[in-house]
């Protein structure tokens, strides 16, 4: 199995400012997801899959229409999880793409897919497993807009809000269950 900075370099060869910014963004996403695993070892995490997933959760944004985050593809942002996902599928890691197709907002439904015409099967793309849900959940407190900052509970639940409440509720569920204990 290739490691995920591997990958990476494979599909970023350049040290340029999309690479960085996705390295750091990935490395954020990896740290909270770890921290939380560490916090709960009752839920028996892959803490590999977590590594690896977090640091790929975003391989797709090459192909990507967002400049202000250096990604200056042609596809709509939106599709950044199902082109990672088709990447990582050729290199035969299946649970990688999953989490890639998986982590957008707390996951895409076949309504979001139609309404903005995506070009993938209209069909529900939610977090199944645990670490799939985890790294969304830790990708939530991480925006590649605002690389050094990091989101606090509130903020990203208004975030979410603007999509429904259904994606707020969802977070809500993940953060009983992931949230680090700070004393």
């Amino acid at each position: 199995m290739m490691s995920p900075l591997a990958v990476i370099d494979k599909y970023y060869p350049h040290n340029d400012e999309q690479r960085s910014l996705l390295l750091h963004h990935s490395w954020q996403v990896a740290a909270k997801a770890l921290r939380c695993a560490a916090a709960h070892p009752e839920l028996s995490l892959d803490r590999e899959l977590l590594l690896r997933g977090a640091l790929l959760h975003d391989l797709g944004i090459l192909a990507t229409r967002a400049p202000s985050i250096h990604c200056h593809g042609t596809e709509p942002y939106l599709m950044h999880g199902f082109i990672g996902a088709r990447l990582l599928r050729q290199l035969g890691y299946e649970a990688e793409a999953r989490i890639c197709e998986r982590h957008t907002g707390t996951g895409l439904t076949a309504q979001t897919i139609r309404e903005h015409k995506l070009s993938v099967e209209p069909q529900d793309y939610m977090p199944e497993t645990l670490e799939e849900q985890l790294i969304c959940y830790a990708d939530k407190f991480y925006s590649k807009s605002r690389p050094d900052q990091e989101l606090t509970f509130v903020q990203v639940c208004t975030g979410l809000q603007r999509y429904g409440e259904r994606g707020v509720e969802k977070f809500r569920e993940w953060h009983k269950r992931f949230k680090v204990q700070t004393i």
